[in-house]
């Protein structure tokens, strides 16, 4: 299975989509073919940014659990949005510890580390709310908009479900997991200041 890193914050694992397919081909490609609607517009292909977006959006957890699209445990949430001249950015939330702070107030509860599972290294720890709240907490996050380059998009072409549809949003999706790790500097540097 491919693992996390500080410059992979998304990735995809094609071995479990093959492994776990209901149709022996792509768990992927079964979502997709399922939710062909979502991809065209009175028959004709979405625009490439909202393409991407549907993609991703298929391609990650709650539409599909576990993912297509697998989410470095640390960050809360990377999700597509379209401006309103239907340019696209990737919204990522971090949560960060109190310690990022200038000035830290007092007795204030933080993030908590989620409870290590069989399946947790510990590398990229889950923070939560407090499992307990006895008394006020101060929960800070960050919110990234990282504006996704046209240029990278694709022109869909798939109109309806199938083969062409699976490479297309495979492409997609992969291009904006790429674009996603080449910002991996701006997340590391700022959970690098409220150590996990």
């Amino acid at each position: 299975m491919p693992e996390f890193s500080p410059n992979v914050l998304a990735l995809t694992d094609d071995a479990y989509d093959r492994e776990n397919a209901s149709d022996g081909r792509s768990r992927f490609g079964a979502y997709l073919d399922q939710h062909a609607h979502w991809f065209n517009e009175d028959g004709y292909p979405l625009e490439p940014g909202e393409f991407a977006a549907a993609a991703w959006r298929l391609a990650t957890s709650p539409v599909m659990s576990p993912g297509y699209v697998r989410i470095r445990p640390d960050l809360a949430n990377v999700t597509p949005h379209l401006t309103d001249d239907r340019a696209l950015f990737l919204r990522v939330e971090v949560p960060l510890r109190q310690s990022v702070l200038a000035s830290r107030p007092a007795g204030l509860a933080d993030w908590t580390r989620e409870r290590p599972t069989p399946w947790d290294t510990g590398t990229w720890p889950t923070l939560v709310e407090p499992y307990q709240l006895g008394r006020p907490a101060l929960l800070t996050a960050a919110t990234l908009l990282l504006p996704f380059p046209h240029e990278y998009l694709i022109e869909p072409a798939a109109k309806g479900p199938g083969r062409r549809l699976l490479i297309e949003a495979k492409d997609t999706v992969h291009t904006l997991i790429g674009f996603l790790n080449d910002c991996a500097w701006i997340i590391n540097d700022l959970i690098a200041g409220g150590a996990r």
